[in-house]
């Protein structure tokens, strides 16, 4: 419960569980776990603290410290792993951008399990691998899947459509088509079976099966099967040899090895399986607590293990059995199994260990190599971006703004934001035009740069602070009409000086306010480049907007004006498509295919739509 403890202690319990430090407004600082509350919060307000460069700053803003007492250290380690997740605080080491890291799902809570990419929230009921450190290695290991298991690639929990047709990869080979009764569920199974051993690293034992499978299909002169697993035991075995490591053991562990330096951190996680190294992923970490590599590690495993398969053993640099213990207690019961968590000391599995920690070390040197690279190459582009349209100052934060409608109706802005060079998506806004009738683009975006301005004058923290450009996608007549919001709202030096310049498509020429010829830039210069990205970005987001407004308008429409759809079918709808946009795109195999809705009524939705 929360006690306003600050500088007095003395209300905090002697028992393990978490603390977290609030600034004066309860923002989350930091959150910790301890086998003893009180001492351990204790320790940060010493006169030495507790070592760590950053905690004499974490002292001086600390106003509040709240607790959350636990039954022991394994129960705090999860708390402390939720609400680090949840608040995000600065002085945690924590995954940047954990929820976008993408995973690969067996959805085998379906009786015909299928195979994709996910970003979406966890379905217990289904089996997730990953998480993977980028959409590229995610796709590169569902074309191995793809080219090599014949499972099902249609949407929905049930296969096929209610045509009663296979689809074209059953056609050219890439699906065994339950939908048609082409294979049965046991042989379905098997499959899924072979696509899960994939995934945890059992290859061998693939190959094998298709090894032995080839000389039978051979022998009973079925040459055309025997070509075809021929070809997945070479793929199969491709991906093994180039994964392959010199590991003398058979075993199956994580090496978990951190670098850290400064306020960033890098964390290599090697997945060994059957004593093959089988992936090895790289996670960037916030640390501007400057915790030591070892703390890092150890607030890491956690984290990544919340949705990441669990092995039986992970590898650390960390000899704290203090510290190591209720972590193994914890991923114990998420496995189901005993799992040790331990720092080797010879044999291959130091070595292993010693290859995470050298190659977290050259991740974060590399990374901060590029990202030195890239502040020298942006500094010198916004230079000579500030010269070539005459600006006032280095146009560190880009505003630009874009408008989108339909004839007129649900008409709809954008804001986003570019600061230094690169998207600050927390700063995007989006606009409903109030004030203008029709399709009226100059008044539209008048419209919305007085609204924000406005916001900026009355001192709104959201809207703050001014920009260094205002962008515009358009031309001259958005241009005269901002500008003259500007003249406007800028009398009197309420506004500070704020450039304003439209850019249009069609030649791509940049325009001023009293300026009749247009700024050419270069074509390929990394001055219209930039400019190019943040004017798209601003198209994209406006249309974004737009079509969910006009997908969910029509939507209803469409819905509500069919006869035999109701409540209930109009929700499994929605639900089945997730987005207004998929239901308007959709095909009528995939209206037919949602479960519980009548051919019937799919062919006069289809019809209704496409009219």
């Amino acid at each position: 419960m929360p006690q306003d403890v600050y500088p007095d202690r003395s209300h905090l319990p002697a028992s393990p569980g978490v603390y977290i430090f609030r600034d004066g407004e309860g923002r989350v600082l930091y959150v910790g776990k301890a086998k003893n509350i009180r001492s351990r919060v204790a320790s940060y307000f010493t006169r030495s603290g507790d070592g760590r460069p950053k905690i004499a700053e974490l002292r001086e803003r600390v106003r509040r410290v709240d607790f959350i007492a636990a039954g022991s250290e394994a129960e705090a380690l999860v708390l402390e792993a939720n609400l680090i997740k949840r608040h995000r605080p600065r002085f945690n080491a924590s995954l940047r951008d954990d929820k976008s890291y993408p995973y690969i799902v067996v959805t085998t809570g379906d009786e015909y399990p299928r195979v994709f990419a996910t970003r979406g929230p966890h379905d217990p009921r289904h089996r997730y691998f990953g998480p993977f450190p980028s959409a590229g290695s995610v796709h590169a290991t569902l074309d191995v899947l793809n080219k090599t298991f014949r499972f099902r690639k249609c949407r929905g929990p049930e296969p096929g459509r209610k045509s009663g047709v296979p689809c074209l990869n059953y056609h050219i080979g890439r699906s065994a088509a339950p939908c048609i009764g082409a294979v049965s569920k046991e042989e379905y199974d098997r499959i899924i079976a072979d696509v899960i051993a994939f995934l945890e690293g059992r290859v061998d034992g693939l190959i094998r099966e298709r090894e032995e499978g080839m000389r039978r299909a051979a022998s009973e002169m079925d040459f055309e099967r025997a070509a075809r697993l021929r070809d997945e035991a070479a793929a199969l075995r491709h991906v093994r040899d180039r994964q392959r490591a010199a590991i003398a053991s058979e075993d199956s562990f994580d090496a978990v090895g951190a670098y850290a330096e400064g306020e960033e951190a890098c964390v290599q996680v090697f997945a060994v399986r059957d004593g093959q190294i089988v992936g090895r992923d790289s996670f960037l970490l916030d640390n501007y607590g400057e915790q030591d590599a070892e703390s890092v590690a150890l607030s890491f495993i956690p984290q990544y293990y919340e949705s990441a398969a669990v092995p039986r053993e992970i590898l650390v640099a960390s000899s704290d059995e203090e510290a190591l213990a209720p972590i193994a207690e914890h991923l114990s019961r998420r496995r189901g199994t005993r799992v040790e968590v331990r720092r080797p000391r010879r044999g291959d599995k130091r070595r292993v260990l010693e290859l995470a920690l050298e190659n977290a070390r050259v991740g974060l040197e590399h990374e901060r190599a590029m990202e030195e690279a890239r502040r020298d190459n942006l500094a010198s582009t916004l230079d000579r971006l500030r010269e070539e349209l005459a600006l006032p100052r280095l146009p560190m934060r880009i505003e630009c703004y874009d408008v989108s409608n339909t004839m007129g109706t649900n008409s709809v802005a954008s804001m986003v934001v570019f600061q230094g060079g690169r998207p600050a998506k927390d700063r995007y806004r989006r606009f409903r035009i109030k004030g203008v009738e029709g399709a009226d683009d100059p008044a539209s975006m008048a419209e919305v740069v007085r609204r924000r301005l406005e916001r900026l004058l009355s001192g709104d923290e959201k809207f703050s602070p001014a920009p260094d450009l205002i962008l515009l996608d358009g031309g001259k007549g958005q241009l005269s009409a901002v500008a003259a919001v500007l003249e406007e709202l800028g009398s009197g030096g309420r506004l500070p000086d704020i450039p304003v310049r439209a850019l249009a498509k069609r030649e791509e020429e940049v325009f001023e306010p009293g300026r009749p010829r247009p700024v050419v830039l270069a074509p390929g210069s990394p001055e219209l480049h930039l400019l190019q990205r943040v004017r798209d970005e601003a198209h994209r987001f406006a249309n974004a907007y737009h079509r969910n407004l006009r997908g969910r308008a029509m939507t209803a429409s469409v819905l509500d004006e069919l006869p035999g759809v109701g409540p209930v079918r109009k929700r499994r709808i929605l639900q089945h498509f997730g987005t207004p946009q998929a239901f308007l795109e959709a095909s009528l195999e995939e209206l037919e295919a949602v479960p519980g809705l009548p051919g019937r009524v799919a062919r006069e939705i289809y019809a209704r739509l496409h009219r």
